[in-house]
């Protein structure tokens, strides 16, 4: 059987299924066997897909009408289609980079994809140890740097001292989460370590940009 998904990124009517809907039915799917998203396709869940994957049967073949249409990435894309695969499930793409999963050549060409994908990952991989290790070098801890200004901290420190004001109306008001603040700052309004080295390297960045601190 050949069960068909579609998605456009808007819900606003701005976009319309129409085209891929015309192509799936084309290729010979049933209207009824379509399942369909109006959302990004960088969202986690997408129920259409959702119900599309759980109707699918050994035997069957998943259509879409492009490759992006489907995984949230290259990665999201390849762990699908394997898991497809594993299932006895055929995968087909009917525009671009066309595959088709049932027959030996669209079983090379997507394994092809899976080997470039697992090649991007090794070399941001190596790209990030060389990165930190050079950092390292230059007597840089790495890790992440705070979102954080120091009118930030300073108004976060105040106001926890001084609990003049709720922690979820703080961070509403700095536009920060509950995990990026208490990251930064205790929850009695002292700096932590990361809060610290914010304070730092933002001095550093305006010494070094502008010859003079402009805190």
């Amino acid at each position: 059987m050949l069960i068909g998904y579609m998605r456009v990124s808007k819900a606003d009517g701005s976009q319309v299924l129409d085209l891929q809907h015309d192509a799936l039915i084309k290729e010979g799917v049933e209207p009824g066997n379509i399942y369909q998203d109006k959302c990004s396709g960088s969202k986690d869940t997408r129920p259409g897909l959702d119900a599309c994957l759980k109707a699918l049967r050994k035997g069957d073949t998943l259509v879409i009408w492009k490759l992006d249409r489907l995984g949230r990435n290259l990665k999201h894309l390849i762990e699908t289609v394997e898991d497809l695969n594993k299932r006895g499930v055929n995968f087909k793409v009917i525009q671009g980079n066309q595959i088709d999963t049932s027959t030996p050549t669209g079983k090379l060409n997507f394994r092809l994809f899976a080997m470039l994908a697992e090649f991007e990952r090794d070399v941001i991989r190596e790209r990030t140890i060389a990165g930190l290790e050079a950092a390292r070098a230059r007597g840089n801890k790495g890790g992440r740097i705070s979102a954080f200004t120091p009118s930030m901290l300073r108004r976060a420190q105040a106001a926890l001292k001084a609990k003049d004001i709720s922690v979820t109306a703080l961070c509403d008001e700095l536009g920060v989460s509950r995990t990026s603040l208490y990251r930064n700052l205790t929850a009695d309004g002292e700096l932590t370590d990361i809060g610290k080295r914010a304070l730092t390297e933002t001095r550093k960045k305006r010494k070094n940009g502008n010859g003079k601190h402009q805190l």
